[in-house]
């Protein structure tokens, strides 16, 4: 028998199901083994229910089912957190998958998106238009966990974060009622949802704001030899520290890819590679990223100009559904040659070849945006360093969790006073001490804020808050 299967009494889930337009599932429908599983195949959980959720109205029986029965609820969008927060055991799953419709107003320049719309969803409907929300870079991504805790892409340092281009959200709060966040209503509310995570209601719907991007755009995608990583390192170091805010770039210490596309003697060989993205006028793009090709001879060069729906798909295949996933985060205030020799070190040390050491490279409107803008913090900081642990089998999960948090652990002691990127947040096994380190002075208000729209905390299956008054 499941943890759930005896939770919560079959009549109280039958006046839950009776209420909503879409299905509710239990433990003992066919479907339940499939629809409680997420992205990432280490998260096995077993809600009490899940309710895919067709609207509002049905997000707001299942908020009031989960606060009078007293369970644990979730929220879903589009099941990429890496923590897996989008299901809970025990509880009820608020399913928004179903909510994944887009609006373009392209007179406005905005697009009004369902909660449980994904990356590529908005893409698809915004680039018929020319017009793009900086977002992530992988589109089965879901907008409502990206959004709320910050959202960084290939647009980053052209236009910023996702959540920094948030205009409005509507949100059902922990009293089951539906509210409007926006400058003009519940502005607090607002500031909260640009990267304060999902602590305050369940977002049935986000708004934002668009810019012409596209609809081409130049790629780099270029892996050179793991022996030359100082080289390497440092070129891009030197480059970016000069780049356009229209160029957005990251390192990455990884594995060649194992493709009959790929030459035989480059696959599945340590490599440093360097994908960007530059969304400046096509015309000048190529010569934009020449001298990053151009560093050393590369293993591979993929790099091209593209439709930028299709640039948003090219990783796509190197985070499939199912695989083994613990992500951390942690920024890096310089990229010295002893910090570079350090990663490089960590890098040889990865328990699993698709693992990777991802170093972004911030600044641009990034950087730019008012602090004030809204909760997320770390604008100041030059780089951001992702440790993705990703493998394959469940025997290997002890040794690959342990190569992550030692990097972690590692670089925090290197490095203390620096901050997380909450949507790599391993599995938020620190506790309250992860969002105190993230939201530094930011954190005091969020817990105002969360006492006044959650005072119970309700709302926890997340990088939780705790609101003021029990904190």
């Amino acid at each position: 028998m499941s943890p759930a299967s005896s939770a919560t009494p079959t009549a109280t889930l039958d006046d839950l199901a009776a209420k909503l337009r879409g299905p509710l599932i239990r433990p003992h429908d066919e479907a339940y083994e499939t629809q409680r599983l997420v992205w990432n195949g280490m998260i096995d959980r077993h809600p009490a229910a899940i309710a895919e959720c067709t609207g509002a109205a049905d997000v707001i029986a299942v908020v009031d089912f989960a606060r009078r029965n007293g369970l644990p609820i979730s929220v879903r969008g589009g099941g990429h957190n890496v923590g897996g927060n989008a299901v809970c055991d025990g509880g009820i799953v608020a399913d928004l998958r179903r909510m994944n419709g887009v609006r373009v107003n392209p007179a406005a320049r905005t697009v009004r998106a369902g909660g449980g719309a994904t990356l590529g969803d908005i893409d698809h409907e915004t680039q018929a238009f020319g017009l793009a929300v900086p977002a992530g870079l992988v589109p089965r991504t879901g907008v409502g966990g990206l959004t709320l805790h910050g959202g960084l892409g290939f647009l980053t340092r052209k236009l910023g974060l996702t959540c920094d281009h948030l205009v409005s959200a509507d949100v059902v709060t922990a009293d089951g009622k539906l509210v409007v966040a926006s400058e003009e209503e519940n502005a607090d509310l607002l500031w909260a949802l640009r990267g304060g995570g999902g602590n305050f209601g369940a977002v049935t719907s986000f708004e934002f704001r668009l810019h012409p991007v596209g609809p081409e755009v130049w790629m780099l995608v270029v892996m050179y030899p793991a022996d030359k990583t100082g080289k390497i390192m440092t070129a891009f170091r030197e480059f970016m520290a000069k780049a356009p805010d229209e160029f957005m770039a990251l390192a990455v210490f990884w594995n060649t890819p194992h493709d009959e596309s790929i030459p035989e003697g480059a696959r599945d060989v340590p490599t440093v590679a360097i994908a960007g993205c530059y969304s400046g006028p096509p015309e000048e793009g190529e010569r934009a990223i020449r001298p990053l090709r151009e560093i050393d001879t590369p293993l591979i060069d993929m790099s091209d100009k593209m439709p930028f729906e299709e640039a948003q798909k090219l990783f796509d295949p190197e985070y499939p559904d199912g695989r083994r996933y613990y992500w951390k985060s942690i920024y890096l205030p310089d990229l010295g040659d002893g910090t570079i020799e350090a990663l490089a070190g960590y890098a040889a040390t990865r328990a699993s070849s698709i693992s990777s050491l991802d170093i972004w490279a911030l600044g641009g409107a990034f950087k730019r945006t008012p602090s004030s803008h809204g909760a997320f913090i770390g604008r100041d900081e030059p780089y951001l360093l992702g440790i993705e642990a990703n493998w394959h089998d469940a025997a290997d999960d002890e040794a690959n969790v342990a190569w992550a948090r030692g990097v972690f652990a590692d670089v925090a002691e290197r490095f203390p006073t620096t901050g997380a990127y909450l949507n790599f947040p391993g599995f938020g096994e620190e506790g309250p001490a992860l969002a105190e380190r993230a939201y530094k002075d930011n954190y005091k208000r969020l817990q105002a804020i969360k006492a006044k729209y959650d005072p119970d905390n309700l709302f926890r299956s997340n990088i939780n808050i705790a609101p003021a008054e029990t904190a």
